[in-house]
This record gives structure tokens, C-alpha cells and sequence, in this order.
């Protein structure tokens, strides 16, 4: 009886040993979120405005090309979650949009 839990114990332990790593909680750096408060945010939300505004005048050309959905992404929608559901602070993610 004492080997099998012995034998469970041990398998336990090994299975459980990287379950710290994988649920640890990352902060972000102080000085990347004050980075990304001051500078990248401002420059994510011109960057939608500016994207917004070439899209209504590419509107008419995407429009009958068919292309309406992908140019509406690539101006507006990208720059727009890079803007508002990026985590503060996460530069990793800006990469992705």
C-alpha cells in the first residue's frame, strides 16, 4: 500500500512540477505600460482616425473590387484593437495587429 502511494505521489510531483511556470502571472513593466499610456496608445488611436479616413475615400474603389472587408481591417479595425483591447503595457501583441 505504501509503494502504490508512494507511486502516486511521485507521478503527482511530476506532472504538477511545471504547473507554477505555466499559471504564473507576468507583470508588466512599469516603464512599458507609462510608454505605452503616453506614446503608443496616443499614436494607435491617430493611426485609426487617419485609417478611418482613407478608408471612406478608398470606399468606392474597395466596393467594386469586392475588397471592402479586407481593406476595412487592414485601415480600421487593426489600428482600432491595437487602440482599446491590447493589454496596457503589452508591446508583444501590438506585433499581431
Amino acid at each position: 500500500m505504501k509503494t502504490k502511494l508512494l507511486t502516486v505521489i511521485c507521478v503527482l510531483a511530476l506532472c504538477l512540477a511545471g504547473a507554477p511556470s505555466a499559471f504564473g502571472e507576468t507583470k508588466p513593466d512599469p516603464v512599458l505600460v507609462i510608454t505605452d499610456t503616453v506614446i503608443v496608445r496616443p499614436l494607435c488611436l491617430v493611426a485609426t482616425v487617419i485609417g478611418s479616413v482613407f478608408f471612406v475615400v478608398s470606399l468606392p474603389v474597395a466596393a467594386t473590387s469586392g475588397s471592402v472587408h479586407s481593406v476595412a481591417n487592414s485601415l480600421v479595425v487593426s489600428p482600432a484593437k491595437a487602440t482599446f483591447t491590447r493589454p496596457l503595457g503589452n508591446m508583444d501583441d501590438l506585433i499581431d495587429y
